[in-house]
């Protein structure tokens, strides 16, 4: 049996002031709340599947599953240092490596509604040496900018041991010009050059390092106090940050080596915990960040010039599965694999964060999704 709390959202105290005025009828609202019992028996079937995960397949991560604003289960499960035996735990910050891309594109929407930028912006508005003139920022956030890609860019043009930053790899941009890969805004091609772009533009417009602005915008406002950015070779590792790592001969692991790519940040390079990850989806859910209206255009599905959509919004993947929608986005890189999903009919949300090149991602998110739904209404 469920518990049903009733809310009071506006109770008028025109009576306390002395007022002559009528009262404003007040305002109830129902809200769910899953028994403790229910809890723990859906807690109990989730932690089945990622326990017999870790043991047959080798997962080492983080799992946390929230369902109309309850969180069902929040475990760690594994190691974070493998050769120390040290365990993971709810602080361990994980690379979020492509889930980052929405840190980003909730930096940008920010500053539209600070009247900093427009989303039809030119890039070359902020970058006047920016060789595609007619590439927006809108572009750039549903990925239909045609953008070639920086990794190419910085392995054969880059002549430095040291990574780039973002700012030097615009430079590289500038700089060879290569061929656009389509007309902007003529069809979706996902690419991490869109996102270089993004976060350069927003150092540029706030002065400010990309970390400095998510912490200052995002990160303290909503609590997030194991969140930051992290850029190889330029900022200082942290405490409880995590490595990636590789399995080597189906039962060593081997720590990943960072790339010449790891400067690079607002494409990846975003850590994060389970927990602080739930507290991005509820503040950004909430209007906290950015208005409904604005929130609304992010999750819905962008269009080509021809007026097509595509499966993507502002960083975020947007898929129609089953006449449900589902707002999600996949991350991959130097061992981290990971993982937010969001059912908004169900007002579900599964983070997956794992950092031993799991590979079975979907899988595990699939089976999470059945319990929830065998378990709970």
């Amino acid at each position: 049996m469920k518990y049903i709390l009733y809310i009071f959202t506006f109770i008028t105290l025109s009576f306390l002031l002395g007022c002559n005025e009528e009262p404003e009828p007040i305002e109830i609202k129902t809200i769910i709340r899953y028994t403790d019992a229910e809890v723990e028996k859906a807690a109990k079937k989730i932690d089945d599947i990622f326990s017999n995960a870790k043991k047959q397949y080798g997962f080492n991560g983080s799992i946390l599953v929230s369902k109309k604003g309850q969180v069902l289960i929040n475990k760690e499960y594994g190691y974070a240092n493998f050769k120390k035996k040290t365990l993971i735990d709810s602080v361990s910050s994980f690379q979020l490596a492509s889930v980052s891309k929405q840190f980003t594109a909730a930096a940008i929407l920010i500053l539209y509604e600070q009247e900093k930028l427009d989303l039809n912006d030119p890039i070359s508005k902020y970058f006047p040496d920016f060789p595609y003139s007619e590439i927006t920022i809108k572009q750039c956030l549903s990925h239909t900018s045609g953008l070639p890609k920086y990794f190419w860019l910085v392995e054969h043009k880059w002549e430095e041991e040291s990574p780039p930053s973002n700012m030097e790899v615009m430079d590289l941009i500038e700089e060879y010009n290569l061929p656009l890969f389509f007309s902007p805004g003529k069809k979706y091609v996902y690419s991490n050059t869109n996102y270089l772009v993004l976060a350069s533009i927003i150092e540029e417009i706030s002065n400010k390092s990309l970390g400095e602005f998510l912490e200052m915008n995002i990160f303290k406002p909503l609590g997030m106090s194991n969140s930051f950015v992290y850029s190889f070779g330029k900022d200082t590792e942290k405490k409880n940050q995590l490595w990636g790592y590789r399995i080597y001969r189906y039962r060593h692991h081997i720590k990943n080596p960072a790339t010449i790519n790891d400067g690079v940040v607002g494409d990846k390079n975003v850590f994060s915990t389970a927990t602080d990850l739930n507290k991005w989806v509820d503040g950004l859910n909430s209007g906290k960040l950015i208005s409904t209206e604005l929130l609304n255009e992010m999750y819905a599905q962008a269009k080509t010039t021809k007026g097509r959509e595509i499966e993507y919004g502002y960083g975020f993947h947007i898929k129609i599965k089953d006449g449900e929608k589902v707002i999600y986005h996949n991350g991959k890189w130097n061992g981290f694999r990971t993982s937010i999903t969001q059912y908004p009919k169900d007002s579900l949300t599964i983070i997956f964060l794992e950092n031993s090149s799991y590979k079975s991602i979907s899988s595990l998110i699939n089976a999470t999704k059945r319990v929830v739904d065998e378990s709970l209404d």
